[in-house]
């Protein structure tokens, strides 16, 4: 008879069975701590991503009390404006599939008062004077 090892494809074998990484203590627990403060800004924010997003409990290690504790502080902390609600994040790359707003050839034209007035032919009387003063500095400097 033959053996059916179709049953068998479906799983994996794992190499590596032990566990990945220590498991995190909550460090309210490991203080002793009564409550958490929502006023102390500087602890909550270690719970907070770098966005303003809550951190999961399997990411701080939080147990469930401390961590809901953890939330309800934030959010109070967020409504008396200790905390902001969101980060600003600027974005590095460039505009999307719109190309951005307006045309780009719109962009490229400058307005008709940054144009400078001595590009109409006639020199402007201190023109002279500042070309004298530029080849005297050139001559001290060779000297």
């Amino acid at each position: 008879m033959a053996r059916n090892n179709d049953r068998d494809r479906g799983k994996r074998t794992t190499k590596d069975n032990r566990p990945r990484n220590k498991k995190k203590v909550c460090i309210f627990c490991k203080e002793h701590a009564d409550w958490v403060d929502y006023k102390d800004v500087n602890l909550l924010r270690r719970f907070m991503s770098d966005r303003g997003k809550i951190r999961a409990r399997r990411v701080t290690g939080n147990c469930a009390q401390h961590q809901r504790e953890v939330q309800v502080a934030i959010k109070t902390a967020r409504e008396l404006a200790l905390l902001p609600y969101s980060q600003r994040t600027v974005s590095e790359r460039g505009p999307g599939r719109g190309g951005g707003r307006g045309r780009r050839d719109d962009r490229s034209e400058a307005p008709a008062s940054a144009v400078p007035a001595a590009e109409d032919g006639a020199e402007s009387p201190d023109a002279d004077t500042d070309a004298e003063e530029r080849e005297g500095e050139v001559e001290e400097v060779g000297a």
